[in-house]
């Protein structure tokens, strides 16, 4: 937003001084500071940005649109789980019901929609640990999480998981805990409305990187978790670029019976199986 800015500016010929001048802002620090990113525009300045410099009304309304975006593109864990990590876990529920069709690549952890009830109490746990969130709600919040996944059982959505393997071998929780969810995950892949694809390890990944870890909704919007909070990503142009990364990852995949023998391997490396 603020490089588009500084370049419609520019293209009105326009010093950061006259438009400061124009728009009867004090000085230029205010324009010097929103061209920068130190602070983010107001759709009231951006509104009188455009009319000082000429913008179409179309671009306009299209940069007004960006910026109701933007606004809503992060969310960190301190403001998601100020409510408690039982309301965290219903903002997003909607989307779930809501969805269509629902792709989710992982490098780290079991995707939340194929989660034991004992895998998400341990990661919630952890998660209110780590976070400091002060209402102890676990309990209710892996109720809420367990009850979500009723939506696999919905004959209008599909749901597509690519896993890295290493995903299968990794033991954040107890080896107990571990046994249960990778036979969960043989027993999920069954259902009509789960695709479980797995990049093995050895294979050749011809130019293919891992990626960060993400997952899109129909083709609308884009989340990514990040260590400190989400980040929901809506413009077309970007959506575009993370359905080919899928694309990418999705060709190294396998599904099916090679992927049930990679579950199988990883559980009887566990000391439980």
């Amino acid at each position: 937003m603020a490089d588009q800015l500084r370049e419609i500016r520019e293209d009105a010929g326009l010093t950061g001084r006259r438009l400061a001048e124009l728009a009867g802002w004090h000085g230029v620090s205010k324009v010097s500071k929103i061209e920068h990113a130190v602070r983010p525009i107001t759709a009231a300045d951006l509104r009188v940005w455009c009319r000082v410099c000429g913008v179409p009304v179309d671009r306009e309304q299209e940069l007004l649109a960006e910026l109701r975006d933007v606004a809503g593109m992060w969310v960190s864990y301190k403001q998601l789980n100020r409510g408690g990590l039982k309301r965290a876990q219903e903002s997003v529920r909607e989307e779930y019901e809501r969805a269509r069709l629902m792709r989710a690549y992982q490098t780290k952890v079991i995707p939340g929609l194929l989660q034991t009830a004992a895998y998400t109490t341990a990661a919630l746990t952890q998660v209110r640990i780590e976070q400091g969130v002060d209402v102890d709600d676990v309990a209710a919040a892996v109720a809420e999480r367990m009850d979500r996944q009723g939506c696999l059982r919905r004959r209008d959505a599909r749901f597509l998981f690519v896993l890295e393997e290493d995903v299968l071998w990794y033991r954040p929780y107890s080896d107990a805990v571990q046994v249960e969810q990778l036979r969960h995950l043989l027993e999920t892949m069954r259902r009509p409305s789960v695709s479980l694809g797995i990049i093995p390890r050895m294979v050749h990944r011809r130019g293919v990187a891992p990626d960060e870890s993400f997952d899109i909704t129909d083709e609308e919007s884009v989340t990514v978790e990040l260590v400190s909070g989400y980040l929901t990503i809506t413009n077309p142009s970007e959506i575009a670029m993370y359905l080919r990364a899928w694309d990418r990852l999705h060709s190294l995949a396998v599904v099916g019976e090679p992927a049930r023998r990679l579950i199988q391997q990883a559980l009887e490396a566990l000391p439980n199986e």
